[in-house]
Parts: C-alpha cells; structure tokens; sequence
C-alpha cells in the first residue's frame, strides 16, 4: 500500500476537492480539525480555483503543522476527476470525502470507524446527513425536474476501501450525478454496501452557485 509516512499508514483519506470556496472552506477545515477520530490525512484537490484559494490553504497548513495535510492544484476538471486525483494521492485504508462548502459533526469519522470495525467486509458505507437549506436538487435523469435528497445518494458521504475505489477505476468524468453513477456501478458489480443514519455529515445547500443548484443539460 502506497505511504509517504514512517511506520503509519493512516486510518482515513479525508479528500476535500475544491473550487473557489475560499469564503468558505474555513468552516469544513476546522470541522476536520475538531473530529474525536484523530487517525487521518487530509488531501486538498483544488479543482482550478481563481480566487484565494491557494493563499488560504497554504497559511492553513502553515498553521497546522502536526496535522498531514496536502495540497495539488489542477485545471478545472470538475468534482468527479477530483475525487480521483485524491484517490490517486491517498494513503489511507479508507478514502472519504468533505466538499469545501459542508462540514462533518465532531463524531463523524469516529462512527465511520466504529462502523468498519463492526463490519470489515463492508466497502462502501454512505448516509447519515443533515441537510442545511433546500432538500431539493435537480434530477440527474431529467434536469427539468427536481428530486428530494432521500432520494439520492451523496458522494460526500462515501466512505471506502482505497483499494475498492482503485479496483472501480474511481469517478466518472461527469460534471454532475458522479457519486450517484459511482454507487450504482459499485452495487453492479457486487460489493458490499452499508448505509448509516447517523446524522454526521452536515450538507450545506444554502449556497447559490452549488453545483446541485446551477447543473443543466448544457452543462460541460
């Protein structure tokens, strides 16, 4: 297993893809900080940002010395490829996820763990959300109408082996619907799923230029 680090490889790949949340990622960062789980790395995928992005990040990790936390810039290649080139950056066990506009309640990776150690032979756990502001997104099948998010699944939430998700050939190049078209082609091909109701994950959907807000057909 890929590790950068001397004798430790770390419980969770936490991999926050980014793109110009500059006014707001400070809130998922000290999130992560405040998680009782304290076994993580953290892998920053800014997505293309223009904005300060890169100055803020960097000060964090200044900041933040005992903590691994690493940083890549790319072109924007939307939130799917992201994901990926995080994947491909990870050393954990398990690779989760944090978009940079939500945050995690402060038990949130230590139920995830609790979780895997009650069940080792799960490969995807997903669920557990809070939705903050409109629970309706637009449907992925008809950009026409919207679906409530009980409906979906939400990629933020993800939380699974590293060598499945490689195994999976992670994300699609999608600009919108990638966890979704993650999860199915994960059920297809037979692994173990596992769903949780614990709250943990806190979905923000007040913003007005999220992706699940502005996504159309003509979408590229």
């Amino acid at each position: 297993m890929l590790t950068i680090y001397k004798n430790r490889v770390p419980f969770f790949s936490v991999i926050m893809p980014t793109y110009n949340r500059a006014r707001l990622i400070e809130r998922a960062l000290q999130s992560l900080l405040a998680q009782t789980e304290k076994d993580w790395e953290l892998i920053i995928v800014d997505d293309g940002s223009t904005d300060n992005t890169n100055e803020l990040i960097r000060r964090f990790i200044a900041d933040n010395p005992q903590y691994a936390v690493r940083y890549s810039y790319h072109s924007n290649r939307g939130t799917g490829l992201s994901r990926n080139a995080g994947i491909m950056q990870a050393c954990g066990m398990y690779v989760t996820f944090l978009d940079s506009d939500d945050e995690y309640d402060t038990d949130h990776l230590a139920i995830r763990r609790s979780i895997i150690l009650d069940y080792p032979d799960v490969d995807l756990i997903h669920g557990g959300v809070q939705i903050i502001g409109n629970p309706y997104v637009i449907d992925k099948n008809n950009p026409n109408n919207t679906i409530h998010l009980d409906e979906c699944v939400i990629g933020g939430t993800f939380c699974i082996k590293r060598s499945t998700a490689i195994e999976l050939g992670g994300f699609a190049a999608l600009r919108y619907a990638d966890d979704s078209e993650f999860y199915e082609r994960c059920s297809q091909q037979g692994y173990s799923i596992g769903k949780t109701d614990a709250p943990t994950y806190i979905y923000h959907r007040e913003t007005a230029d999220s992706l699940c807000s502005t996504y159309s057909a003509d979408t590229d």
